[in-house]
């Protein structure tokens, strides 16, 4: 989860990790939350953006709507927390970012976080990492509230140099907490919605699937009638899968409640026509600059170093 407070920052990360332009220069906030896919170091990861912190454009009950759809797009938790600033333009509000997001994630969460301040340029890293470490106290005051940990990314999508560094600081650092993704209630909320949602759209479709395979039947035989069947699985179950992280009952309260009958239907529509996504590996739930609602945080563990999840 790539967090930021404000402007271009998150969508700049987010463009770094995936090695493709995903949002413009001229971004620099975000009404929805989606989730894009892509490889950082040959390892597949997803990577959810989602509204600023500190956007003053967003009214209160669309920002819940949106925090709310962010943690389902990452179910059943991120295994990083991104935080992206601009390492010449720390704000106060920059500052105050770690004690948000303990409140809205939950308490624990600052163990899975990690800075990532941006540069512009071809400036020595080198010399970059020694004023972050000695020389600025206030980028060193800033790193130690996420413990020590940080990364230095190039504004510029297109340098792919450290790529394989950053794999790698995520990596020790999800190892060093028993390999597992972060967890909250409220992140067990979402998932448990998400999947009662799956099972009312594998119900709702059971017949055209069934009619399917029928077809299949027809035009395949043995090996390739399996190959058929297991990839007309995988594309429908990734189909509903992303049905569900965007809009089941847990989301459509939160509509209902805060932005009435008329926007629930235009706000669903609006984030399936782009939000279908396939399998994948890694969840670096990037909601670059993103909150979601408070929550008691907490790990839990999975097998092995950022074990597989089907969610990206």
């Amino acid at each position: 989860m790539v967090v930021g407070s404000s402007g271009p920052s998150q969508f700049l990360l987010t463009n770094s990790i995936l090695g493709r332009q995903v949002f413009s220069k001229d971004v620099t906030s975000l009404s929805g939350s989606i989730k894009n896919n892509g490889e950082l170091a040959g390892r597949r990861v997803a990577v959810i953006n989602g509204p600023n912190i500190y956007d003053k454009d967003i009214s209160k009950p669309k920002r819940k709507m949106e925090l709310r759809r962010s943690k389902c797009l990452c179910i059943p938790g991120p295994h990083a927390f991104l935080v992206a600033f601009d390492m010449e333009k720390i704000s106060p509000n920059d500052v105050r970012t770690s004690r948000l997001m303990r409140e809205r994630f939950g308490r624990h969460c600052l163990r899975h976080a990690m800075v990532l301040l941006a540069y512009e340029g071809n400036q020595n890293r080198a010399a970059l990492e020694d004023r972050v470490k000695k020389t600025d106290w206030h980028l060193r005051e800033l790193i130690e509230k996420y413990g020590g940990r940080f990364h230095l990314f190039n504004k510029n999508w297109r340098d792919r140099s450290q790529d394989r560094e950053l794999l790698k600081k995520i990596e020790l650092m999800v190892a060093s907490l028993g390999g597992g993704y972060f967890s909250s209630r409220t992140f067990q909320k979402a998932e448990d919605c998400v999947k009662k949602e799956e099972n009312k759209l594998r119900k709702q479709r059971a017949a055209e699937i069934e009619k399917a395979w029928a077809e299949m039947e027809k035009q395949y035989m043995e090996e390739e009638l399996y190959f058929q069947k297991d990839a007309y699985t995988a594309n429908i179950g990734a189909e509903i899968r992303a049905q569900a992280e965007i809009d089941n009952s847990w989301l459509r309260t939160s509509l209902v409640r805060g932005l009435g009958t008329g926007f629930v239907v235009g706000a669903v529509m609006g984030a399936l026509a782009g939000s279908i996504e396939g399998p994948g590996g890694m969840v670096l739930y990037g909601i670059i600059g993103g909150a979601v609602g408070g929550s008691a945080g907490g790990t839990a563990q999975v097998g092995g170093v950022l074990a597989e999840h089907a969610i990206v």
